[in-house]
């Protein structure tokens, strides 16, 4: 299944325990304390991975931590940091907090790492509170706990070429024939109904991605259709293709000028973006 927009809850692991122990050894009498420091909780990170190119894993999870430190131990030994959360993602994939509509991290590019979220600090343990006062301190620091926040993954498919048109207009077809993209095409509307990208190859050593996203009608601006939730996948396009049907009861004209306007209106800056248009069904 095709998911491109995702709400979680994710949150870095707390820290561990100081540790109020002292030096027990043969020979030794009312040895000093010697507690160890808590391990750090676990960081969260975001890497892009192009083996995937869906949110679907995190369909159905509401909440994803990272592991928290553990406690600290005698002989001044520090405890385990806790594991790390590495959340993958495919490449386009926006985290925005859900809260405030923060743009946090834009992941583009494969192998790309970031730190969303900080793991707790680990609490010391009584070896530090020693003093000339206080020699023999029962005292150790708890770790501090985790942050926790509620983001919204969103996934922008990264193209050179995005088709724009309505419904039965023949993108799928056309992006059948030029690249290895194999969406599915039938004479009805709406046969498209995830976005779709596919690889032209251009002589021996070049090559381009072309997006086709479901098609577009009048108002889809307003909510009308399925075109509009899938336009910020080519937000990030270079050009787009206007695509006008020949043989539909419209006139060229009119197909271009409402696909046009409702672009316009969806994003004034993607509809500023270079653009060419082809006729179909001619």
């Amino acid at each position: 299944m095709f998911i491109d927009k995702v709400k979680i809850i994710i949150g870095s692991g707390k820290g561990g325990r100081g540790c109020s122990s002292f030096r027990s050894e043969k020979g030794v009498v009312n040895g000093g304390p010697d507690g160890g420091d808590g391990g750090k909780g676990g960081d969260v990170f975001f890497e892009v991975d192009n083996n995937t190119d869906t949110l679907s894993w995190y369909k159905g999870r509401n909440s994803i931590r990272a592991a928290n430190g553990q406690s600290g131990m005698g002989s001044r030994m520090t405890g385990k940091t806790g594991e790390h959360l590495i959340l993958r993602v495919p490449p386009g994939t926006q985290v925005f907090d859900d809260e405030t509509g923060e743009l946090l991290l834009d992941l583009l590019n494969e192998g790309e790492k970031a730190t969303l979220l900080e793991g707790g600090k680990g609490g010391m343990g009584n070896f530090h509170f020693r003093n000339s006062r206080n020699q023999a301190p029962t005292y150790c620091q708890p770790g501090l706990a985790g942050v926790q926040k509620t983001i919204r993954l969103e996934l922008k498919l990264i193209a050179d070429v995005g088709l724009v048109g309505y419904p039965n207009v023949g993108k799928s077809t056309l992006i059948s024939v030029c690249s290895n993209a194999t969406p599915q095409i039938a004479n009805y509307e709406f046969t498209t109904l995830t976005p779709k990208l596919g690889v032209v190859e251009v002589g021996e050593y070049n090559s381009f991605v072309m997006a086709d996203i479901p098609g577009i009608i009048d108002g889809a601006s307003n909510g009308r259709g399925l075109g509009l939730e899938f336009l910020r996948h080519i937000e990030r396009t270079d050009t787009l293709l206007y695509m006008v049907d020949m043989a539909n009861y419209r006139d060229m004209i009119s197909q271009y000028r409402v696909l046009k306007e409702e672009i316009n209106k969806f994003s004034p800056e993607l509809g500023k973006r270079k653009y060419a248009i082809a006729l179909t069904k001619i």
